[in-house]
């Protein structure tokens, strides 16, 4: 077990495509979990295999617990073992409250809350037997603060940092630490999805540091969380977002 090894969920793109290059980048075997699009996953996996890493791809949706076991096992037998997971798979369909209904708020809450939290169990269960002090990430958000069209998702965020302080308590005679990454606004498809780059350029200048985020920038501190110098720190969450949010 000499060679790290780390699990990044619903990595075919935007932060989660950043985590798995810099943790590459960083030295580590990555398995690239990817849900719709397999091209993507791949191309992944070619800049990974740059760095003179292995690359393992994983299809499966987090939105199932029995799936969350079946990639997370997929991963395992493809590294051989694993020392961090990554729990950035997410989904943010926007909605007004109003016309909210049932299936849209199951939805998000299966994939953003549930996921993480059995993505995470699976993979503490292998690190527990495998005496692996190992480090789970959980991609929380600024939307914390609330979000219009999202409270869904807003929800599954603050449920983010609830479970990640839950279980680092869980998990630290273990050995294992927790910790939460909640972004604000970053560059990549998700914004999107619901403004224009208008709208997106307005926000961004309105940020004290007057520009979005950059995927890279999240990664970063991804790796650095991972990594020994923090190994004294679990059930913390950072906050990344331009000084939107001074917490």
């Amino acid at each position: 077990m000499t060679t790290k090894t780390v699990l990044v969920t619903g990595a075919q793109q935007g932060i989660g495509a950043a985590a798995a290059r810099a943790f590459a980048a960083a030295g580590y075997d990555v398995a690239v979990n990817w849900l719709d699009n397999r091209e993507a996953a791949e191309a992944i996996a070619v800049d990974i295999a740059a760095t003179g890493r292995k690359a393992v791809l994983v299809q499966g949706d987090v939105g199932a617990a029995a799936s969350c076991a079946a990639l997370v096992q997929a991963a395992i037998d493809g590294l051989g073992h694993l020392d961090v997971l990554v729990n950035n798979a997410g989904i943010f369909p926007r909605v007004e409250f109003l016309q909210m209904t049932e299936a849209q708020w199951d939805a998000v809450l299966d994939v953003n809350l549930k996921g993480s939290a059995f993505c995470a169990q699976e993979a503490a269960r292998h690190m527990v037997a495998a005496g692996i002090k190992g480090v789970i990430l959980n991609l929380s958000s600024s939307s914390v603060r609330g979000a219009v069209l999202g409270v869904h998702y807003s929800a599954t965020k603050t449920g983010v940092i609830g479970i990640t302080r839950s279980m680092a308590l869980a998990l630290a005679p273990h050995g294992i630490r927790v910790n939460a990454i909640a972004p604000g606004l970053t560059d990549t498809a998700q914004p999107r999805y619901g403004n224009t780059d208008e709208e997106l350029a307005e926000m961004a200048k309105a940020m004290p540091l007057g520009r979005m985020g950059r995927p890279e920038e999240i990664a970063g501190l991804m790796t650095y969380l991972a990594s020994e110098p923090a190994a004294w720190i679990t059930g913390q969450v950072y906050h990344i977002n331009g000084g939107v949010y001074l917490a």
